[in-house]
């Protein structure tokens, strides 16, 4: 009778396709699902077992680790409202402007530095689709290389530390190991941190090569406006824009690379550290702590109704035997472990054409990790291949959320297939690093 919790995973996976609330979805519907179960095979199913659900609730609210994803998210609103990114990407703009391409490879290096200090994706694609997609095209840059450099540099926040989607993982993947070995947030931030480094190397080489090519799409940014702009205090210019942003992201990751601080109280460092960089900018005000503050609960609740929803299907999915089954199932049809990761690959990569990160990290990764798990594999190198496959999910149409924000600040005269055309060498690019990582796992251990 194990068929029933791959009905229910099929059954929660169409509605969500369909549209319908993942929370409430995941939840609401895995609850009906188990009732029908107890009254039509009282065998397989007890309502007694939910008296479990309760206890794991409370383990998710106390959970010390996912206190950092609501200060996380403090932190990089907060970011989002000092007026950093403009004054970042305005300087950045004028270094490379000499260079075909530099204001491309400007918004690239300001979405690595706004990832390492926000990690918020809407917020990053955003703000810089308001500053720098009007500059871009006014200066000749072409549509679709305009729109792919700010809908990618805007998704770095995934995988470049300190990012929520670790954080989750991390979590995710340490519920359903049930007992095996656990994965470090810190850990995974610093295996995380050299494949995003090189991922940025990618696109800024992707970027050079195709003003190469074709110079008129990438045009540089005249010698006299530079001039002008840099006048004689250039140098200090570039220190007061970069050293306080360089400065947190040093507290924050330093202190979780070196040991002195745990995920969780780095996030708060980096809260207070973004709320004094506003005030520095001389942005702070106490409308901007109230907008902050009631964004940062919208969004917080809503990942934890979410994680909610996934606790009550993981229970329900778990005791009818969806785990165990899908366990043997996978071990009897002799795939090598690598060939089940490579699947595992190309389904997340897949999904992520129509669902959020979220939902697959609640969805998919508690029911493939005690197979990984089964096969002995490394947890910590299988999270970072699935946060660099979960970024292409912001990136893949006809529901990459990076595209919606994207297009919904953009000018009227940018159209939507710009947008897609513009996207698919980045996408290439990301699996190129996901291949990378695959065959080259010692990657993600050097800068451990």
């Amino acid at each position: 009778m194990e068929y029933l919790a791959i009905l229910l995973f099929v059954i929660i996976f169409i509605l969500i396709l369909r549209g319908y609330p993942v929370a409430f979805t995941l939840g609401g519907i895995s609850v009906a699902f188990a009732f029908g179960v107890s009254i039509f095979a009282p065998e397989q199913f007890q309502m007694s077992t939910f008296y479990l659900l309760p206890s794991r609730i409370m383990g998710v609210v106390n959970n010390y680790v996912l206190m950092a994803v609501p200060l996380f998210i403090f932190m990089g609103i907060m970011l989002e409202k000092s007026g950093l990114a403009q004054s970042l990407l305005e300087t950045m703009a004028m270094m490379f402007g000499r260079v075909r391409g530099g204001l491309a490879i400007s918004v690239v290096i300001v979405g690595a530095l706004l990832a390492a200090s926000t990690g918020i994706v809407g917020a990053t694609v955003v703000t810089m689709g308001l500053i720098s997609l009007p500059t871009m095209l006014k200066r000749g840059y072409k549509t679709e290389l305009a729109t792919g450099v700010i809908a990618s540099s805007g998704t770095l926040g995934q995988i470049i530390p300190p990012s929520i989607v670790l954080v989750l993982l991390a979590d995710t993947i340490n519920s359903s190991s049930r007992g095996a070995a656990s994965v470090d947030v810190g850990a995974l931030f610093s295996a995380a941190l050299l494949p995003g480094i090189i991922l940025v190397g990618l696109y800024i080489l992707y970027i050079l090569i195709k003003s190469f090519i074709h110079k008129e799409d990438a045009p540089s940014i005249p010698a006299e406006e530079i001039k002008e702009f840099r006048g004689d205090n250039f140098t200090a210019k570039i220190i007061k824009v970069l050293f306080l942003p360089i400065l947190l992201i040093v507290l924050v990751l330093g202190s979780i690379f070196t040991g002195v601080a745990s995920p969780t109280e780095a996030s708060a460092i980096g809260a207070i550290g973004a709320t004094i960089l506003t005030i520095v900018q001389k942005k702070f005000s106490f409308n901007i702590l109230k907008e902050v503050a009631q964004e940062t609960a919208k969004l917080t609740s809503m990942v934890f109704f979410i994680l909610l929803g996934a606790t009550t299907f993981t229970l329900v999915f778990r005791t009818l035997g969806g785990d165990s089954y899908l366990q043997e199932l996978i071990m009897s049809s002799n795939l090598t472990p690598l060939l089940f990761l490579l699947l595992v690959m190309v389904v997340i990569f897949i999904a992520g054409f129509f669902i959020d990160f979220i939902e697959i990290v609640f969805i998919i990764v508690p029911v493939v990790t005690p197979i990984f798990n089964a096969f002995g594999m490394d947890m910590l190198w299988v999270g970072i291949l699935i946060a660099l496959n979960l970024q292409t999910s912001f990136l893949t149409p006809p529901f990459g959320f990076a595209l919606f924000y994207l297009k919904g600040v953009a000018p009227e005269s940018v159209k939507t297939n710009q947008i897609y055309r513009g996207i698919v060498p980045f996408i290439i690019i990301q699996l190129i690093i996901v291949g990378v990582v695959v065959f080259f796992p010692e990657i993600i251990f050097i800068s451990k």
